[in-house]
């Protein structure tokens, strides 16, 4: 089958509306490319680099969102819908920079765009022993890596994003040996897994999209999990039935404002919940939300456009 590529350009902290966008329009999945992620992905200088500095180049200054579509009778009426989407943005969002919002189609076969993708995604760091790798690169370990095998399909969560970096690095400082998780819109499973890689000796994992799930469970059980870590589809904290040492979720500042409160309820007393996908202009409504829940010490933490949210529960 052929598809149609739409890609737009947009900024860092535009992408996850535009990428909604694509996805709300029928795309199946989207590919963000920002070169911000490569720049935070790469060693410290002396040591050797993650992913080639030729990847930045090619993908330029913009943000590029590309969502793929049916190339069939109704691909010009798509195409015509995601641009009338895009253009009432700047109603839907007030405030946020969205770039240039240009949009550019071309058309792909099937085989085409698996290997086209794949080329860019190569095995990289997160945290201080997390390293994120794809299923088809090989990767020689340094001393203490602790490897997670991703296959994304076609769920959300490469693992490239600024705040899955944040998660991951408070996992690795919370998380400890014994303790139970739960994992709120898992994704491909990397939060999960890496709780599992620090000890955790029990982790829901939970997405209300089935596909999700199914790519989830795939990855846990590449990764050797399927005894620790349980997947369930199900609506945010509808399938929780056992409180948690902690809870993490990394989604956007809507959802963790809403469920700030019904968390610390599945939040052991002393427990944290780890949150992310706040954009920093949503940062003070979330802090608020979170104070009114309860949760009376927070460790912020910022990367590029985003902040994540330790919040210790008494």
């Amino acid at each position: 089958m052929d598809w149609m590529k739409l890609t737009v350009l947009t900024t860092t902290i535009a992408s996850d509306i535009v990428s909604q966008t694509l996805i709300d329009a029928g795309s199946a999945g989207t590919v963000i490319e920002d070169k911000n992620d490569v720049k935070l992905n790469q060693r410290p200088e002396g040591h050797w680099d993650i992913i080639d500095e030729e990847i930045a180049r090619r993908i330029g200054d913009d943000v590029k969102v590309t969502g793929f579509y049916p190339l069939d009778e109704r691909a010009s009426d798509t195409a015509a819908h995601v641009r009338e989407k895009l253009s009432k943005l700047s109603e839907l969002a007030p405030g946020v920079e969205l770039g240039k919002l240009t949009v550019t189609m071309s058309t792909i076969d099937d085989e085409d765009w698996a290997e086209n993708w794949k080329k860019s995604y190569k095995p990289f760091r997160l945290g201080k022993h997390i390293v994120i790798r794809p299923g088809w690169e090989e990767y020689s370990p340094e001393p203490d890596d602790k490897i997670i095998t991703i296959d994304p399909g076609m769920a959300f969560g490469t693992g490239t994003h600024e705040t899955t970096g944040m998660c991951v690095s408070l996992v690795e400082e919370i998380v400890k040996p014994g303790m139970t998780v739960i994992d709120v819109g898992t994704g491909t499973g990397i939060l999960a897994i890496a709780a599992a890689h620090m000890g955790a000796k029990r982790v829901l994992a939970s997405d209300i999209d089935p596909m999700a799930v199914r790519v989830a469970k795939e990855n846990v059980e590449i990764n050797g999990f399927s005894n620790v870590i349980t997947c369930k589809a199900g609506n945010l904290l509808e399938v929780v039935d056992e409180p948690a040492d902690v809870v993490i979720a990394n989604i956007i500042a809507d959802v963790i404002i809403m469920i700030a409160a019904d968390v610390r309820k599945v939040v052991k007393p002393g427990g944290t919940f780890i949150c992310s996908g706040i954009a920093r202009e949503r940062e003070d409504d979330a802090v608020q939300a979170l104070k009114a829940a309860g949760y009376p010490s927070l460790d912020i933490r910022h990367q590029g456009e985003w902040t994540a949210i330790a919040c210790r529960r008494d």
